[in-house]
C-alpha cells in the first residue's frame, strides 16, 4: 500500500539519540507512513543503527549521501524518494507524541486551504520538560519578517507544495536557517499555513544548542532575511529586523538560555491556566 505520509529526517552523528526518535514514530497511532532517513556521512555508527531499524520495519527507508552535504541537500534527497501525499519533518534528537501524525493528517484532509500545518512543542533541556513553545496560530507577514513562522520539526506539508517550491535551497547562506528561506518562498507563492496550538512533539533544546549561535551562522540568517524581505516586498523600514540574528549571536549564552527558559515556562503556565 502506498504510504499517505512520508516523514523525512536528516541524520548526522546521532547514534545515541536517533533510536528514541524512530521509536516514537513507530509508536504513532497513525500507521500509513514511510520514514525516510538520510545519513549525511556520519562519523559514528549512526548508519548502522539506522539499518538495524530498517531491517525491523519495512516502512523505514535508509539512504546515504555520497559526501557530507548538510541539511538542505539531505532533505532534498529524502524528498526525491518520498511517495506520500503529505511530508512530515522530524529531527533526530526530537520525539513525536503518539497522535502527532494522525492529528496533522486529519487537519490537512479537512482543511484544503492550508498547505502546511505545524504545532506547538514541549521543550526538553536534556534532563526534563521545561515548558511549551507555542507559535502563532495563523502566522502572517509580520511574523515571517521576525523569524521562521513554524517550528521546522513539527511541520507536515503537502508534497505538491514542496514540489512547487523546489524543496530546500542549497546555498552557503542556507547551511543554517534553511527553513526560514523555505517560508519566505512559501509566503511569496501565496500558500497558507496553520499552527496547531497543542504540543505534538518533544523538542530537544539544551544549552549546547545556543553555542551554535556564532557570528558566522548569524550572518547566514541575515543574508537569508534580506533575500526574503526582497522576495515578499517587505517595507524598507522593516529591514532592521534582518540584523536580529547578529544581535542575538553577541548576547552571552547564559543570558539567552535564561531568557528562553523563562519564556517557555511562561507558556507552560498560560496553557495550564487556560
Amino acid at each position: 500500500m502506498k504510504p499517505l505520509v512520508s516523514i523525512i529526517v536528516g541524520a548526522y552523528n546521532c547514534a545515541d539519540a536517533v533510536g528514541k526518535c524512530i521509536e516514537s514514530i513507530i509508536a504513532q497511532t497513525y500507521t500509513n507512513w514511510e520514514l525516510i532517513i538520510c545519513d549525511d556521512c556520519s562519523r559514528d555508527n549512526t548508519l548502522e543503527v539506522l539499518k538495524k531499524y530498517s531491517q525491523q520495519d519495512e516502512r523505514i527507508v535508509v539512504i546515504s549521501n555520497p559526501q557530507n552535504m548538510r541539511l538542505a541537500a539531505t532533505l532534498n534527497n529524502c524528498l526525491g524518494v518520498a511517495k506520500g501525499e503529505y511530508v512530515a519533518r522530524m529531527d533526530t534528537d526530537d520525539v513525536c507524541l503518539p497522535e502527532r501524525i494522525e492529528k496533522q493528517v486529519d487537519f490537512l484532509e479537512n482543511n484544503p486551504e492550508y498547505a502546511v500545518v505545524g504545532s506547538a512543542a514541549k521543550v526538553f533541556d536534556g534532563e526534563k520538560i521545561v515548558g511549551v513553545r507555542i507559535p502563532k496560530e495563523n502566522p502572517d507577514l509580520n511574523n515571517l519578517l521576525r523569524g521562521p513562522m513554524f517550528m521546522h520539526p513539527t511541520i507536515m506539508m503537502r508534497k505538491s507544495c514542496y514540489d512547487q517550491l523546489g524543496g530546500y535551497t542549497v546555498a552557503k547562506r542556507t547551511v543554517r536557517g534553511q527553513d526560514w528561506d523555505l517560508w519566505f518562498r512559501f509566503f511569496a507563492a501565496g500558500f497558507k499555513g496553520y499552527n496547531m496550538q497543542e504540543p505534538l512533539i518533544i523538542y530537544h533544546e539544551s544549552s549546547s544548542d545556543y553555542k551554535k549561535r556564532t557570528l558566522k551562522t548569524a550572518t547566514m540568517y541575515t543574508r537569508t532575511a534580506i533575500y526574503g524581505y526582497r522576495l515578499v516586498k517587505a517595507p524598507i523600514f522593516k529591514y532592521y529586523l534582518a540584523f536580529k540574528p547578529i544581535i542575538s549571536a553577541i548576547i552571552p549564552t547564559k543570558l539567552m538560555v535564561f531568557y528562553h527558559k523563562k519564556k517557555a515556562e511562561g507558556k507552560e503556565k498560560s496553557c495550564i491556566n487556560e
